[in-house]
């Protein structure tokens, strides 16, 4: 391999007009660490609330960095402490920052064997949605088979893969979209659909087991009425407010998404077997990330965007 690739840097925080595709050194990995060719790099709404400097107080970034998190992609080298992985293995997984690039470095603590029944772009559209929803039902609302969850956004990235986890674990599950989307979020699972633009939710749902508030702000204030007693909201976006959630009688926590190799596994376990399956919305070339990080901005997007970097992928 060269020594050099192509990468997408950030030199200033702003608008998408800063990303821009520069010749630069390839990464080494260090002992614990793989080199990855990548085929295909996730685009989240967190690239974009980065890159425009929302984030660096919580998230500081040395400039310049390459932005991206989600890849997949094949093992091109391995660190001397690597045991897990072997060098030509495709692999998908969330790197800390680095994924909009011709190579990326990766713990070996952070990816896991890409799932075999997924080409890379839509392995790249798995990591950090999937694993945001799985921890956000199971680790932090403890959702059981029965219990009722209403899922708002269900249609995006991280609500698709919450619809299809909540139906597969046995949970009756309401979703929150728009008409266009309501046919599809009914067939990842969903028993019950509620158009937001036509029908304020609250007027409708009551009672239930588990919010997952993927949205923030006016929504998740009028979610902590549709809770049970002992209730809990779970928050993608912005801290819920407890005091709101102790006046109600509910609880209320924020998703601090952890990586995870073995639940990359489980996940890929489940999309192999056909229990869920992933949906990308669009793709676009390296050299297109700032019109990839402008449609993840504009928010109506119906599951992830990908950066397609090789043609294999």
């Amino acid at each position: 391999m060269s020594n050099m690739m192509q990468a997408i840097r950030v030199h200033d925080y702003g608008a998408s007009d800063v990303l821009t595709l520069e010749t630069i050194a390839s990464p080494e990995p260090q002992p614990n660490e793989v080199l990855i060719r990548v085929q295909a790099a996730g685009v989240n709404p967190l690239d974009w609330k980065i890159r425009a400097g929302y984030m660096k107080e919580v998230f500081p970034m040395p400039l310049p960095f390459t932005p991206g998190m989600d890849v997949a992609g094949t093992v091109e080298a391995i660190g001397t402490e690597v045991k897990t992985f072997q060098v030509g293995q495709a692999v998908y997984g969330e790197l800390k920052m680095g994924a909009y690039a011709e190579f990326a470095t990766a713990s070996q603590d952070a990816i896991a064997l890409k799932p075999q029944t997924l080409d890379f772009v839509q392995a790249a559209s798995v990591p950090m949605v999937a694993m945001t929803a799985y921890q956000a039902l199971f680790d932090h609302a403890d959702l059981q088979p029965g219990q009722s969850v209403l899922i708002h956004a269900a249609s995006g990235g991280v609500g698709i893969f919450a619809v299809q986890f909540a139906k597969w674990k046995g949970a009756h599950v309401i979703g929150t979209a728009s008409t266009a989307n309501a046919e599809f979020v009914q067939s990842l699972g969903a028993d019950q659909v509620i158009d937001y633009r036509a029908t304020p939710f609250e007027q409708v749902v009551q009672n239930v087991d588990v919010v997952l508030d993927t949205l923030g702000g006016d929504t998740q204030a009028r979610s902590y009425s549709v809770l049970k007693p002992g209730g809990i909201l779970v928050s993608t976006p912005a801290p819920p407010d407890a005091q709101k959630a102790q006046e109600r009688g509910v609880r209320a926590e924020m998703v601090n998404m952890k990586i995870s190799a073995s639940l990359l596994q489980e996940i890929a376990d489940l999309l192999d077997s056909g229990q869920v399956k992933t949906v990308v919305a669009q793709t676009f070339p390296l050299s297109e990330a700032r019109q990839a990080q402008d449609l993840s901005q504009d928010g109506y997007v119906r599951g992830k965007i990908v950066l397609q970097i090789s043609a294999e992928a």
